[in-house]
């Protein structure tokens, strides 16, 4: 048996998540069914990540343990070819130890949420980022963004589907940046609850239209309540960027 380490890229919007569902088409089905099909092996993927309805990844990383004798070149080769056409591509494959695991090994998980501040309607962005036609303060953000770095309870953040089995978590990083008419909100952490990057986005969205200030995101932190989020942001706009191991 060997273990292989994946890095995967997709494009969200044709799947209902990441992991497998009974009600409509995953990233995990479509690479398992691929591996299936090259190896003849029933196989589980596990990913470092569990991405929702529609989120988008540049390098998910994930695993998974294959009997039949495979280079990790031609494995990643191969899936590519018989994935198609899921818009899903391997971007790497490498062979790791049997300990190495995607999500129990991994110390850091980065996002991005794209924002296209704009009047005219997306085209080919369209179910890539999430369009506000009204003009967003990228500095005011920024200040809300500041209030939310560090320890908390993010019950406000936090999906009342979340099967997380504490509320509590690490926020390293969550940074507001503009670039003529984008806006990218770029968030770090060990780990995250369900919808927690959406909803502290959905947030910022509202400081930088000016329905809120900094203080009203301090207040939705510490109410702990769900009831207190303003906005859940859409799923387009959310992107898996990278998985960090103490190895790398």
């Amino acid at each position: 048996m060997t273990r292989f380490a994946l890095t995967i890229e997709y494009d969200g919007r044709p799947f209902m998540g990441w992991q497998r569902q009974d009600h409509g088409p995953s990233v995990q089905q479509a690479i398992e069914e691929a591996i299936a099909r090259i190896t003849g092996e029933t196989v589980l993927v596990y990913a470092s990540g569990r991405t929702d309805s529609g989120v988008h990844a540049l390098a998910m990383r994930a695993h998974v343990d294959i009997e039949k004798p495979i280079a990790p070149f031609r494995l990643m080769e191969a899936i590519n070819a018989v994935v198609r056409p899921d818009p899903v591509a391997i971007l790497a494959c490498e062979q790791v130890a049997d300990h190495w695991h995607a999500r129990f090994s991994c110390i850091a998980r980065h996002y991005e949420y794209r924002i296209v501040n704009r009047r005219a309607p997306l085209t080919w962005e369209a179910g890539l980022a999430w369009r506000l036609a009204q003009p967003l303060d990228a500095q005011a953000m920024q200040a809300g963004a500041k209030r939310l770095i560090g320890r908390h309870d993010f019950t406000t953040f936090r999906s009342v589907h979340c099967q997380a089995d504490s509320p509590l978590r690490t926020l390293d990083r969550l940074d507001v940046v503009r670039t003529g008419d984008r806006i990218s909100v770029f968030a770090s952490a060990r780990s995250f609850l369900h919808h927690q990057v959406r909803s502290m986005v959905g947030c910022l969205a509202q400081v930088g239209l000016g329905k809120w200030t900094p203080d009203d995101m301090t207040a939705a932190l510490e109410a702990r309540d769900r009831t207190a989020l303003a906005l859940n942001a859409p799923s387009d706009g959310l992107y898996f960027l990278r998985a960090d191991y103490s190895d790398d």
